[in-house]
């Protein structure tokens, strides 16, 4: 899941070169509903359109919201290693959210490994990182961004309808309503015809495969099998696997510093882990007893 949710910086990265960055996130929401479709269209004509809304509005929040907040951001001059640095806070803004609208509470060791597994976020990004002159509300555009994915996390595990539906049904209905809102983005500012270029179709393949298929498929299945700081914390590693791709990709640097950063919030995960471990196998015995 790591390596699939980093591919999404990555392929930004990249396909800022060949188009407009909407652009592209519209046509992967098209590709990806067209090759989807006829794998979901037994379980969609089956589906309550309750449930088709609620994961409708997850996907207007988690896709959407969080893709357009990050990039625009970036389009209006937040630099793009402090985008990053705030969309990689998804652990600790899922915590936040947790705990502030949900009154989850959520224990000392908990808080310790977020706060080391942010230690080493801030040691990974380090050399990324530039304060820049866009305006103040830029900066606001990717933590905007950020907590919307965090609700969308927690609304998606708590809802009992977003079991019901398949991980594949949920992304179809995800993407196809992201959809008509890149679609607005991008018709502000030009068509939305797709651009004849092998570097627009690899984006364009890149985002629906990896990015979108890959990441936000296998953060959906892994938010059915643990709990959402569980699997936000997990991706700390981000950033570290985002600069590995890069490196291979376009030869930008690598230093030891990262390497230690890696280590840090892999220390900060296990922590996470390991409480919520405990704490699963006291409630067990809990109820045994």
């Amino acid at each position: 899941m790591v390596v699939a949710w980093s591919s999404g910086f990555v392929g930004m990265r990249f396909s800022i070169n060949h188009a407009p960055v909407f652009l592209v996130m519209f046509w992967r929401c098209v590709v990806l509903g067209a090759l989807l479709l006829p794998f979901v269209v037994g379980e969609l004509r089956r589906t309550p359109v309750r449930m088709a809304l609620q994961q409708s509005g997850i996907g207007l929040l988690a896709i959407a919201a969080y893709l357009a907040g990050v990039s625009r951001g970036i389009e209006l001059g937040v630099p793009s290693g402090v985008a990053a640095l705030i969309a990689d806070l998804l652990p600790m803004g899922t915590a936040l959210v947790a705990a502030v609208a949900l009154r989850e509470r959520l224990s000392r060791q908990v808080w310790v490994g977020l706060a080391v597994g942010l230690a080493g976020v801030l040691l990974v990004t380090h050399n990324a990182l530039a304060i820049g002159r866009a305006p103040v509300r830029a900066y606001l555009l990717p933590l905007l961004g950020m907590l919307a994915l965090a609700v969308a996390t927690l609304w998606q595990q708590r809802s009992a309808a977003s079991r019901a539906v398949s991980p594949l049904t949920s992304l179809w209905l995800q993407c196809v309503a992201s959809g008509p809102v890149f679609a607005v983005l991008q018709g502000g500012r030009g068509d939305l015809r797709p651009i004849a270029s092998t570097g627009f179709a690899a984006s364009v393949a890149w985002s629906a495969g990896l990015s979108t298929l890959g990441g936000y498929g296998l953060y959906w299945v892994c938010l059915r099998r643990a709990t959402p700081t569980h699997v936000a914390s997990v991706l700390y590693l981000s950033p570290a696997v985002t600069m590995l791709w890069a490196w291979a990709m376009f030869a930008e640097p690598l230093s030891w510093i990262m390497l230690a950063g890696t280590a840090v919030s892999g220390v900060g995960i296990l922590l996470v882990i390991k409480n919520e471990a405990r704490g699963s196998g006291e409630m067990v015995r809990t109820l045994h007893n």
